[in-house]
């Protein structure tokens, strides 16, 4: 039996470093004043067509959708906005006060073509604020992505800013580009087209790159941005410069999906990047009118998701990738009579926060030993019949073979000091 095409094990040490970004998105979103979303994997299938748009990749190619036993035709989740924002419409969070500031940490599933950095089921970290359409919002939750990429070291970075206007803007500019691409249809591909003639914006997805080249010629969206949108982009962009985060205009900047409006934005990793891989590790934007569009009341929205898979390779790439966790001590009864209280020994490390286990099934010293290295354990405790009369363990160091006589009722504390 082999995982499904586009899934993956995470086994340890890679899980460990899966986790541990995990508990930094956690640290830096809670930090801010965020709380902790869960939604189900699965919602219903008309959710994702009216959230994210009948009109993009995810709604046509992509979604894992069924019928279930009683008819009911459901999605497995494959973006987090659309399933947050229908758990604020469902439980009216707006009762609780407004902003709304929420983070999530799940799995996604999408049916496309599984390449590096991009699988079938993958992991987001994401945020969500509702209730408000302050510019000095967007550039902090622009900052939060940008914090929680430091503090995993994902490398080097850039930071794409741009704004989609609001429906009026995109209304103006609509004709405009339609004009530019009839004029050009006969040197894109079938993919282009059929976004052209769908949503044109979507075009600039386009990842061809000869389609590409046509369009860095397309007229910009931001000349058509009315005088409320680009003062708003002007704000977020003031207030990123207050927080010292460089930035670049990317006017042919657009996300994939219908909900978005205004504010879009994109952390790319540069090492990725150079390497002609896609280089986004988090990519969000305003959806102003989202939460209106699902049933609740017209509040504005923004937020992002980056992809925990994507921060591992970028890890890797600028070599920040963490060793794996070692274990703190490994205890080893030497002979039948000290199992007891090596047993409990084990137990009141755990206690002081130092991790260790245990040697079992009776193996020799010799065996113990091999298997306290494989397991990366910094000390050992050994306790034989010697010991458990003089009341002590010997600790011997793993690293440099050093040994020390401690009393059994130190070893905790004597561990705790030397493994911080």
């Amino acid at each position: 039996m082999k995982a499904p095409r586009g899934t993956q094990d995470f086994l340890p040490p890679a899980s460990e470093r899966f986790a541990a970004i995990q508990r930094a998105g956690a640290e830096v979103f809670e930090a801010a004043g965020y709380g902790r979303v869960m939604t189900p994997a699965f919602e219903d299938t008309a959710l994702f067509v009216r959230g994210v748009g009948d009109s993009t990749d995810i709604v046509n190619k992509e979604m894992y959708s069924f019928t279930d036993r009683s008819g009911n035709e459901l999605t497995l989740r494959p973006e987090g906005t659309a399933s947050v924002m229908r758990a604020v419409v469902t439980n009216s969070m707006w009762d609780g006060g407004l902003p709304i500031k929420v983070y999530y940490d799940a799995a996604m599933f999408r049916y496309e073509r599984p390449q590096k950095g991009r699988f079938r089921q993958h992991h987001q970290l994401g945020i969500e604020v509702v209730g408000t359409e302050d510019p000095a919002i967007d550039a902090e939750v622009i900052a939060l992505g940008g914090e929680v990429l430091a503090r995993v070291g994902a490398g080097e970075t850039r930071l794409l800013l741009n704004s989609m206007g609001h429906p009026g803007c995109r209304e103006a500019y609509r004709p405009v580009l339609l004009a530019f691409l009839r004029e050009h249809r006969d040197v894109l591909d079938e993919d282009c087209k059929r976004r052209m003639d769908q949503n044109p914006l979507r075009v600039f997805d386009c990842k061809n790159e000869d389609d590409q080249a046509t369009l860095a010629e397309a007229p910009s969206l931001a000349d058509a941005l009315c005088v409320d949108c680009r003062a708003h982009l002007d704000a977020v962009a003031g207030f990123l410069d207050r927080l010292g985060i460089k930035h670049e205009a990317a006017p042919r900047l657009v996300r994939g999906f219908d909900y978005y409006t205004r504010t879009v934005f994109e952390w790319i990793s540069v090492a990725a990047s150079a390497e002609g891989q896609s280089g986004t590790l988090c990519g969000g934007g305003r959806y102003d009118g989202l939460v209106e569009q699902l049933g609740g009341p017209s509040l504005p929205g923004i937020g992002f998701g980056m992809g925990i898979e994507r921060l591992l390779l970028a890890q890797e790439a600028a070599g920040n990738a963490p060793p794996p966790a070692r274990l703190g001590c490994f205890l080893v009864p030497i002979d039948e009579g000290s199992r007891e209280a090596a047993f409990e020994l084990c137990f009141a490390v755990r206690a002081r926060g130092v991790s260790a286990d245990l040697a079992t099934d009776g193996r020799s010293l010799k065996a113990a030993l091999k298997h306290a290295n494989r397991l990366g354990a910094r000390f050992a405790a050994l306790i034989g019949r010697k010991d458990r009369v003089a009341g002590v363990a010997t600790m011997r160091d793993l690293d440099d073979g050093e040994q020390a006589e401690v009393a059994l009722g130190d070893v905790a504390a004597w561990l705790e000091e030397r493994t911080r």
